[in-house]
């Protein structure tokens, strides 16, 4: 398969201390790619280099060949590479409809002057957009509820909202960062019903994720950190016996048990 992401030697350091330590991986197209391990393990840190939140101390990361390295959090929102935070990130007083047409705007096409001298294109591309965000909502299930508040939504629902929103971008790289995070489990096991969709739709999707019921049930390839180091990379029964993650696991056991 071909990479639709590559890190290359990816280093973080803040002040003495290095968040990532010269990192490199894949994440191949058409595929769930999980990122996992510890806490601190300098997860989140890749994910805002690679969508441009954090520029590297070193290293390289490119999307389809094309080296992004230290572009602006929009420049790679525009070309596809799109994230969500571990906290729910949904405007709460605008209506769900709302806010996925915040993602399709990125989408829009008409400019300041269109907007001035030719209404009729603005009107056609709005219905246009509002069509698609219709299509986004019947997507992510929340069929009917476009005309109700954000906060109305249960958290669940607010995480499925934010993946519309996300969708609606038009990604062509979806970043997931905790996407099941404080979902009950029947909520946990939609959202991994909904990462398959996703991804049947040729959509690259690359999450980090605590629970490993679910990243061991969906990821194509698992890739795991610890202390800002790559310990291993395979699928999830070679990640599963691999005696590096298995120490780094129970060792953040026993730390939180004492």
């Amino acid at each position: 398969m071909t990479a639709a992401l590559e890190v290359r030697g990816l280093s973080v350091r803040f002040g003495g201390v290095a968040a990532l330590g010269g990192v490199s991986f894949q994440v191949a197209s058409g595929t769930v790619t999980s990122l996992i391990g510890p806490n601190g393990a300098g997860k989140t840190t890749a994910f805002d280099v690679v969508t441009g939140f954090q520029r590297p101390t070193a290293g390289h990361v490119s999307h389809d060949g094309v080296a992004i390295t230290g572009w602006r959090p929009h420049r790679i929102a525009a070309r596809g590479l799109v994230r969500t935070f571990q906290k729910t990130s949904v405007f709460p007083g605008l209506t769900v409809a709302d806010n996925v047409r915040t993602g399709l705007h990125l989408r829009g096409r008409v400019g300041v002057a269109a907007a001035i001298l030719a209404r009729g294109r603005v009107r056609q591309e709005e219905r246009q957009l509002t069509e698609e965000a219709e299509r986004v909502i019947d997507f992510v299930g929340l069929t009917g509820r476009g005309d109700e508040r954000a906060t109305a939504l249960s958290y669940g629902d607010q995480r499925r909202l934010e993946l519309g929103v996300a969708l609606a971008a038009g990604p062509r790289l979806l970043l997931l960062d905790e996407p099941a995070s404080g979902m009950t489990a029947s909520e946990k096991d939609a959202v991994a019903r909904l990462i398959e969709r996703i991804r049947a739709t040729g959509v690259t999707v690359f999450l980090v994720e605590h629970d490993m019921r679910l990243v061991m049930g969906i990821s194509d390839r698992i890739l795991v950190l610890n202390h800002g180091r790559l310990i291993a990379d395979g699928s999830a029964a070679e990640v599963q016996h691999d005696p590096d993650v298995i120490r780094a696991y129970l060792g953040a056991a026993a730390r939180a048990d004492a």
